[in-house]
């Protein structure tokens, strides 16, 4: 049976639905971090790039991979506000493509490329390992990251945000409240205590952990509204079943916010800095 996951059904996925989700969704292709509650989703959504690069203390001039850099939008506020040298990656060329040209806009030198990021082929390190909303895409997480941490400096910090569910969860809990955000979704959910270990098994010591849940909710409030837009349904008319899928886990996600058994969680972690 296909996973969830399949690298060909993800990159297929935004390879067709990336234009949309651009005019839809906005620049930034991930959710957003609320502290007041009034603010609008596109502040919330560069809130929570702020909130990732403050706790990970990222220092001006950094050098930094955006793994799973989407349209780009992260790369480009941290080139902008922390003069970072950023380089994107992501697999899908359609988005290689709206990423390059809001960096030329932006008069920013991010640059985008199209790569798998579980075969990272780069000739130089970084200082910072990024990555918001990307890893449950991946096949095999614990190689990806003993893989991602060899191009880390020592000293070097890999921040991320990703989606999770609650440990020890019964298989009924799963089917009910996860199945649909993995079917849908396309990804293959973790819990925060996997990656910690899959962390501290590539090498690197984990310093912060965080449930942002309260903060990222609301994000499905918007969501919601989004899917009102009768060009998605068009759209899944014309792409099928995994498409309805996609629009259906809509509200899958705000379920299994409310219910805690989804988990939307950040990680800090640290590469020993050399010892002479």
């Amino acid at each position: 049976m296909t996973r969830p996951n399949d690298k060909q059904r993800v990159l297929d996925h935004y390879n067709i639905v990336s234009p949309y989700y651009h005019a839809l969704w906005g620049e930034h292709l991930h959710h957003g971090y609320w502290t007041s509650g009034n603010e609008s989703k596109k502040t919330a959504q560069v809130q929570l790039v702020e909130h990732l690069a403050q706790t990970a203390n990222l220092q001006p001039r950094a050098k930094i991979l955006d793994i799973g850099c989407g349209f780009g939008a992260s790369s480009i506020y941290l080139a902008r506000k922390y003069q970072a040298d950023v380089t994107g990656i992501t697999i899908s060329p359609p988005q290689v493509e709206i990423a390059n040209q809001a960096a030329v806009q932006a008069g920013t030198s991010a640059s985008f490329v199209c790569m798998d990021a579980e075969k990272m082929s780069l000739s130089k390190s970084f200082d910072v390992l990024w990555s918001i909303e990307s890893i449950s895409h991946y096949q095999d997480v614990p190689r990806f990251f003993a893989n991602a941490t060899k191009l880390l400096n020592p000293g070097g910090t890999f921040a991320l945000t990703d989606w999770f569910k609650q440990p020890s969860l019964s298989p009924n809990e799963h089917r009910k409240f996860l199945s649909p955000i993995e079917e849908g979704m396309l990804v293959e959910l973790h819990t925060m205590y996997d990656y910690e270990n899959y962390l501290a098994s590539a090498g690197l010591q984990v310093t912060r952990s965080e449930n942002l849940n309260q903060q990222t909710a609301k994000t499905w409030d918007f969501g919601l509204d989004i899917i009102q837009d009768k060009s998605l349904w068009e759209l899944a008319a014309r792409h099928g079943s995994e498409f309805l899928r996609f629009l259906r886990a809509f509200k899958a996600m705000r379920f299994g916010f409310a219910s805690g058994r989804f988990v939307y969680g950040l990680l800090i972690a640290h590469k020993p800095a050399l010892s002479y």
